[in-house]
Formats: C-alpha cells, structure tokens, sequence
C-alpha cells in the first residue's frame, strides 16, 4: 500500500492509467522517466536525509548518554564502605554506611561530621583528584 502510495506521488497523482503525452514522451517521474527506484520509493521527497540526521543524532548525542548514564548506575550499585564521593552540590566525603538496597548513603565530611544523602545525589566516585580533567594543561 506504501509502495502504490509512493508511486502514487512519483507520478503527480496520476495513477498510470491515463494515456501518454502526445509526441510519444513518457510522463515525468514515470517508469521510464529517468527516476529510477529511489524516485519511486520516496517520491523525491526528504526522507533519506532525515533518516540520516535522525542515525547521526542516535549516535553522537543519545548512546554516549546511557552509555554514561548505565556507567554511573553501576557505580552507584557498587558503592562500599570507605569509598571517596562528590555530591552534586560539591560536597566532598567518604562513605561510612551504605546497603545495596537502601536509597539513603551516609557520608563522612570531617571528622565527627556525617550527613545523609540520597544515593542519586552522588555526581561522582572518587576523589576530585581521580576525576579525568576536561581540559588537558598546556604544554
């Protein structure tokens, strides 16, 4: 049906049973029209280009970001005792307490201080100092 739809527009809306132009041309965007497949399967529309723009968006903006987004889940899951974070507000501490399950994390900030923060506040493990520079320094 997509395909007869196709052809359809290829050929102006004229659905091929109408006679040939005097002269013995072959109507535009027909068969023998010089189109060929690709002008009777899109109807020179902008398809191919989207679906092109749509492949490299996937691939240059979406996956990179689960790929990042599953990274931290796992890391997030594997959080254990001693372990250095951030937190997304810049707080720096280490963990004391924290159950697989649980959605709570209790840090150490200094000595004799500990809060309590939401696992999904935790932007990073590790120490600033381990964290990979977004700039490299000039040489």
């Amino acid at each position: 049906m997509l395909a007869y739809f196709w052809l359809l527009l290829a050929q102006g809306g004229d659905a091929g049973g109408g006679a040939a132009p005097a002269g013995g041309a072959a109507a535009p965007g027909g068969a023998a029209g010089g189109g060929g497949l690709f002008e009777t399967l899109f109807g020179g529309s902008m398809i191919l280009p989207l679906v092109a723009t749509m492949a490299l968006m996937y691939f240059l903006l979406m996956r990179p970001e689960q790929k990042r987004k599953k990274e931290m889940a796992e890391l997030l899951a594997n959080l254990k005792k001693n372990d250095k974070v951030v937190t997304i507000g810049g707080i720096l501490g280490t963990v004391v307490s924290v159950s697989p399950e649980a959605k709570f994390v209790t840090i150490r900030v200094d000595e004799g201080t500990k809060i309590r923060i939401l696992r999904s506040a935790i932007s990073q493990v590790g120490g600033p100092d381990e964290a990979e520079p977004d700039v490299k320094p000039a040489a």
